[in-house]
């Protein structure tokens, strides 16, 4: 497999670090994994290769702007910054990128910003996962932004995610809890909608020791998709499965590509 990074513009100052991997084929729907509200490219691990190798579908990962090598993100964090990323940052991108077709993979933030990224791109997008998405500020959430912070101060967390985002750190983590523990952005959090317009199959996971969300999360998430949504949840597992149990986790999802978009096209060959 080959892999790449590169950095991409995106129009009014927007740049985003890049790595894509290629079997060289080039058909088929692109993966595209979008990390957690304090990941980068790197904290996937291996994953993405992973289920790439698993599939045989090529796979990009990405940054969002003010994480890991990417460009600063305009500071205050807006409220609508998931609907920004799902609706403008993202498919400027795979423009860029010239990608028709994607599955979505995404994780917390990433997970919630995929599903409005799944509605507003339509047909383009052939399939959805998500891992620990949250359309909502749940008692769950707001605890653990809440002790997530304690342990930035006092277990060392600080310190690890500067090798990631640099001198960027502590203005990234401060992005994250302010706009999340602030009320007015809980209450804007207006997702019936987007849900409502996703077409593709999705499947919707979270682990049933999930200390950022509560299991409504994937209840409503479904209800709102419809027929077309499996919900899973995964015992023994909190909040990051693809890490924690990450062969399950490839298992399922390559057993829910092939019955749900394998038969209706010719990724599998």
């Amino acid at each position: 497999m080959n892999v790449s990074d590169i950095s991409v513009p995106l129009g009014d100052g927007a740049r985003v670090q890049v790595q894509r991997l290629s079997h060289g084929k080039g058909s088929g729907p692109v993966l595209v994994f979008l990390h957690e509200s304090l990941g980068n490219i790197a904290l996937w691990k291996q994953f993405p290769r992973r289920l790439a190798e698993a599939t045989g579908l090529d796979a990009l990962v990405y940054e969002r702007q003010g994480y890991g090598a990417s460009s600063d993100e305009p500071l205050p964090r807006p409220y609508d910054y998931l609907e920004q990323e799902g609706t403008v940052w993202l498919p400027r991108l795979l423009d860029a990128l010239e990608i028709d077709k994607v599955i979505l993979v995404g994780h917390s933030d990433g997970g919630s910003i995929a599903l409005i990224a799944a509605a507003e791109l339509g047909t383009r997008v052939k399939g959805l996962i998500t891992m620990a998405a949250h359309t909502w500020a749940d008692h769950l959430t707001l605890a653990g932004i809440r002790d997530m912070g304690r342990r930035y101060r006092e277990e060392g967390i600080r310190e690890k995610l500067m090798r990631h985002h640099g001198e960027r750190t502590d203005s990234l983590f401060n992005a994250w809890q302010e706009v999340w523990l602030d009320e007015g952005f809980q209450q804007s959090l207006k997702f019936g909608p987007w849900l409502d317009a996703i077409q593709c199959p999705a499947m919707i996971i979270q682990g049933e020791d999930d200390e950022y969300g509560v299991p409504e999360q994937v209840t409503r998430i479904v209800e709102g998709i419809g027929s077309g949504a499996t919900p899973v949840f995964m015992p023994e597992t909190g909040h990051s499965p693809h890490l924690q149990q990450p062969d399950r986790v490839l298992s399922l999802i390559c057993d829910f590509l092939r019955i749900e978009i394998g038969q209706k096209s010719a990724i599998y060959g």
